[in-house]
């Protein structure tokens, strides 16, 4: 019998405002369990659990911070308890300089939890000041002060999990016809009623575009090669940067009349073209709302 792997933990914490919900959403799009604000006497048992039962977790993600009131009394201990569990625990502190989490506040109008009443700076201070211990016990901290969001995301993942930093981009190319409306899901629209119709071509008009007599009518025109290859140049300047920016899905919608010809026969052909150059992403075929490829 194989041995279930010990438990990785990678335990979040840092100064209110620093970015700990950003992070945690990062350690969720590279296969960790989260959990947020779980109370810390909970820690122990939930992680007994987890190792003597069957569920496939193995990489667990945690925030425990100040907002939890039995955290200062209790965290020393249980990060011993932990450690003695024979699991991997990292710490990661998150923190900021004060302007920055004024800033933050500010925007968000939300209130520091021990600042309720009164001034951010002060809740900032006595935050900082209660947590001093355990950015000393961190594992790595990090300054999150001039981060955006998405840098913050890829930082994270760079420095929780190097080997999946680069996050799967779902890619779907959507055929659909004009005169049912706009797909609401789409990011990217082409139009490609411009291409000749097999529509009005006799023997093609009861077909689709996975008919090779339609495919090959629309492909041979010289307009369309040219439409394909501006369109597959653009994507794929496009889609690096959209990875980049942390985008999950894309979906690029190719749209005639009526989405059973010209539409099918193009979204067809970039699927293909996409699978073959981008094959550690997942790239898809739509027709309306079915997956047919």
């Amino acid at each position: 019998m194989v041995e279930a792997p010990s438990p990785q933990i990678v335990w979040l914490s840092g100064l209110s405002g620093s970015g700990k919900t950003t992070a945690i959403k990062a350690l969720e799009d590279v296969g960790y369990f989260c959990i947020d604000n779980l109370p810390i006497i909970l820690l122990p048992t939930f992680i007994n659990l987890i190792k003597n039962s069957k569920l496939d977790i193995h990489k667990i993600g945690i925030v425990v911070d100040i907002r939890e009131k039995e955290f200062l009394k209790d965290v020393k201990t249980v990060i011993d308890q932990i450690k003695a569990m024979g699991v991997t625990l990292r710490i990661l502190f998150l923190e900021s300089s004060d302007d920055a989490l004024i800033t933050r506040f500010k925007t968000t109008r939300r209130q520091h939890p021990l600042a309720p009443s009164g001034k951010i700076i002060d809740g900032i201070r006595k935050e900082r000041k209660n947590l001093s211990f355990l950015r000393e016990m961190a594992d790595q901290t990090l300054d999150t002060t001039n981060l955006s969001i998405h840098a913050l995301r890829r930082q994270i993942m760079q420095i929780i999990a190097p080997g999946d930093a680069r996050q799967k981009l779902s890619i779907t190319f959507l055929a659909f016809g004009f005169k049912y409306g706009l797909p609401a899901e789409l990011d990217l629209l082409f139009d490609v009623r411009f291409l000749p119709n097999p529509f009005f071509v006799e023997g093609l008009k009861n077909l689709t575009g996975f008919d090779e007599s339609v495919r090959k009518f629309v492909l041979e025109k010289e307009e369309t090669g040219a439409f394909l290859s501006h369109v597959e140049g653009l994507l794929s300047f496009l889609i690096p940067r959209y990875l980049e920016e942390g985008k999950a899905y894309l979906t690029i919608g190719i749209g005639c009349t009526g989405g059973v010809h010209r539409s099918v026969v193009v979204a067809r052909e970039l699927k293909n073209r996409f699978s073959e150059s981008l094959k550690d992403l997942p790239v898809h075929l739509m027709d309306g709302f079915r997956d047919i490829g």
